[in-house]
């Protein structure tokens, strides 16, 4: 059996993702690990090998098969779909569908069992719904391409792991999105992952909603416990070591000490602020549920910077071994 074969998608060609892919790239022990291949651009990695002064030759190929796989070239599925005009930092419809599209290719790899895993690169979310994929970002679209119901969000740092019951709606939606259903589900994704990760008896804790969980309804309308509390039961009865629901400005600190190997989020900030507070150049950010591994950097295209050498690879390659970590041999 060798080594997995990963699929770095290049995401918004605009943004740092080009440069980050070929910083990262440049570490040989990469190779060591995986076998990557990017789909993208040839125009665009250009320009990001000359952004960043790098040696790398670039090696297109037509399929999976076709790849080196070897140090000191980028084996690269060129998909062609951006012109040589194309700006860094700049929100256009060309780099918001070549994005959708880089990463559909990568769908199709994983289904076909071609390659072992997918490493997302950073997409603008502007830019895509100006293309017309209105999806709130990567995770809808491989829930969709893969036909999957029940995913979640998760996110890693070091010391913490954080999965989201909702993601990305405004937080009224969010409230009402909530109920015991989709709770139950993400807290079985939970265990089930974390299992799969070697850890026997994953300890979950769970959010509350409002300050202080509620407070046995000092605070909100009784939403802890028309939401949560019939899930974490449902969970406990089936035998999951879960706790919950807790005041979130405290379970943070008690995972982070170590009391839980996750937490479940309500929604996007209350778990993303405390991952991003933790580092944000090491996050990494995992779909759950899927039937095929995904892994995402933990940040956004960072047009202010893109094309100027500044965007660091570290959430790349965190997300590239995490990727690894999770995905079967080939």
């Amino acid at each position: 059996m060798g080594i997995p074969v990963i699929a770095i998608t290049m995401g918004d060609p605009s943004g740092v993702g080009p440069e980050i892919i070929v910083k990262s790239l440049m570490d040989p022990e990469i190779y060591t690990k995986c076998r990557p291949i990017v789909i993208g651009d040839r125009t665009v990695l250009e320009k990001a090998k000359h952004v960043t002064d790098s040696k790398l030759e670039i090696h297109t190929v037509a399929s999976v098969k076709d790849a080196k796989f070897e140090f000191g070239s980028i084996d690269l599925l060129d998909l062609n779909k951006v012109s040589e005009t194309i700006e860094w930092g700049k929100v256009t419809a060309e780099a918001g569908d070549a994005a959708f599209e880089y990463l559909k290719a990568a769908i199709e790899l994983a289904n076909n069992h071609e390659i072992q895993g997918i490493c997302t690169a950073p997409l603008n979310k502007e830019a895509l719904h100006k293309a017309g994929h209105i999806y709130p970002g990567h995770t809808e679209i491989l829930a969709e391409l893969t036909g999957t119901s029940d995913y979640a969000m998760m996110l890693t740092a070091p010391g913490l792991r954080v999965i989201h019951v909702t993601t990305h709606m405004g937080l009224i939606d969010a409230i009402n999105k909530i109920d015991p259903e989709r709770q139950e589900a993400v807290i079985r994704l939970a265990d089930e992952t974390l299992k799969k990760a070697g850890i026997k008896n994953p300890r979950i804790g769970v959010c509350g909603i409002n300050p202080h969980a509620g407070e046995n309804g000092l605070f909100g309308y009784g939403e802890e416990e028309e939401k949560i509390v019939p899930a974490v039961k449902k969970a406990k009865e089936a035998g999951i070591n879960v706790e919950g629901p807790l005041p979130a400005d405290t379970l943070f600190f008690r995972a982070r000490r170590g009391d839980f190997d996750i937490v479940v989020a309500q929604y996007h900030d209350q778990g993303h602020g405390p991952i991003k507070v933790l580092g944000i150049e090491d996050g990494v950010n995992i779909t759950v549920g899927l039937p095929i591994i995904r892994t995402s950097v933990d940040h956004g295209t960072a047009f202010d910077i893109a094309g100027k050498n500044i965007a660091k690879e570290d959430s790349l390659k965190s997300a590239l071994n995490a990727a690894i970590g999770l995905a079967p041999s080939n």
